[in-house]
């Protein structure tokens, strides 16, 4: 089959080396892919936000069959789009993927079912949310409301903190018209756990769960970014806990949308807080994480395109869907003052037996030589018979990639460790 991602960044590219492995896939085109991708599949130059031009493409080269990994292209309805041209998808339609396109949407959702998340109040003017901060409890989450490529969450420490980030999103507009409604939330505090699941809207098969590190340097310090390293499986998501996400959390936010008329079909992620009152959602995403994605499918033992096809059929109950008892851990790097301002067009030089690499922003010149071009440049993913051993492998392998602008974090896993240690 001829298969399409759209998106150009590490998840796609763990996406694309997974399928692969494939039997069912004979040629894969990534839109637009990058350096890196271009190992493993045709780069087309179509923006994952080129709605038009990734269905002239489509329909110009027989695609039998599209996977949309992005949030904005899901969220602008590229899905619907292809669907409407006869192209079988793997990912949501417009009216489901809003449950991560809207943050308001997708509390007022919980609220309406009973699925546990932390106290919040949506606001469309600027005053009225300036006045709820007089009163609230300190700290406090300020989030815009749509899609802000992963910065629109501001935990504020202070009143002062807060009045600035309401300002920002409502008058600055920082984040465009995403901010022209915010949620305040209450804060919630325990240790964060992410599960992406495969759904049909029918069946819902969750994954091995992860731990993502968002702060920019060790310790857990520094600025919010995209994600600077993850671990599978998260220690403190136990069976038990598990069995109560499924029960309270993940089956209901299925039969939720399906009341709501907006059946979710592609891969639902739960970002979840272990509380003390219980797991509560902190956030929904409607595609695969990043980089949660980087962990997850090298423990996948299942052909994941095989599951893609099952979830676009509604056929995910037949579907083998298995993980590994393994442990993986991904190691990102990153361009120096990341996540600020950065330099670009480093050359970026990778052993040949460091093979399990995701390359997220780096380009290629006509000779070949890999060169930096984003924030987040590219990350390292090593499995483990445990966590330590994962961690070890993945730091092992980042010693050998030269790159002279580059920067990791060097306690990836740390936290999962100290969980396992009792600490």
């Amino acid at each position: 089959m001829k298969v399409m991602v759209v998106g150009g960044g590490g998840r796609e590219h763990a996406i694309i080396k997974k399928i692969k492995e494939s039997p069912k896939v004979d040629e894969i085109y990534a839109l637009p892919g990058n350096g890196g991708i271009a190992e493993d599949a045709a780069c087309v130059g179509v923006g994952a936000e080129d709605l038009p031009g990734i269905v002239k493409f489509a329909t110009e080269n027989a695609i039998d069959f599209a996977i949309v990994a992005p949030d904005d292209p899901l969220v602008m309805g590229c899905v619907d789009l292809l669907q409407a041209e006869g192209i079988p998808c793997f990912g949501p339609n417009r009216d489901a993927a809003v449950i991560e396109g809207s943050k308001a949407f997708a509390k007022d959702l919980m609220k309406k079912y009973g699925i546990p998340t932390a106290q919040y109040e949506i606001f469309t003017e600027m005053d009225d949310a300036l006045h709820y901060i007089e009163d609230c409890r300190i700290p406090v989450v300020v989030k815009a409301d749509g899609l802000a490529k992963g910065k629109g969450v501001i935990i504020a420490e202070t009143r002062e903190d807060a009045v600035q980030a309401v300002r920002e999103m409502m008058e600055d507009k920082v984040f465009g018209e995403s901010g022209s409604r915010v949620v305040i939330e209450e804060f919630l505090e325990g240790p964060e756990v992410s599960v992406l699941s495969f759904t049909d809207g029918k069946t819902l098969i969750p994954m091995v769960s992860s731990m993502d590190h968002k702060r920019a340097l060790d310790g857990d310090k520094g600025l919010n970014t995209g994600g600077m390293g993850t671990v599978a499986p998260n220690p403190y998501y136990t069976e038990e806990i598990a069995r109560q996400c499924e029960e309270e959390i993940f089956l209901p936010t299925m039969i939720a949308m399906n009341r709501e008329g907006r059946s979710f079909s592609g891969c639902l992620y739960f970002g979840l807080m272990l509380t003390a009152d219980g797991p509560k959602v902190i956030e929904y995403n409607c595609r695969f994480g990043d980089p949660e994605t980087q962990v997850v499918l090298p423990l996948l033992d299942s052909d994941l395109f095989e599951i893609m096809l099952h979830v676009a059929d509604g056929t995910l109950a037949d579907a083998d869907v298995s993980f590994a008892e393994d442990a993986a851990c991904c190691v990102v790097m990153a361009s120096k003052g990341y996540p600020k301002s950065y330099e670009k067009g480093f050359p970026i030089e990778i052993p040949s037996d460091v093979t399990n690499v995701y390359i997220a922003g780096a380009e290629r010149d006509a000779d070949g030589t890999l060169r930096s071009s984003g924030g987040r440049v590219l990350g390292v993913t090593e499995r483990g018979r445990d966590l330590r051993e994962a961690i070890d492998r993945a730091y092992a392998s980042v010693r050998k990639i030269r790159f002279d602008n580059g920067f990791c974090r060097g306690d990836i896993g740390q936290r999962a460790l100290n969980a396992l240690e009792g600490k």
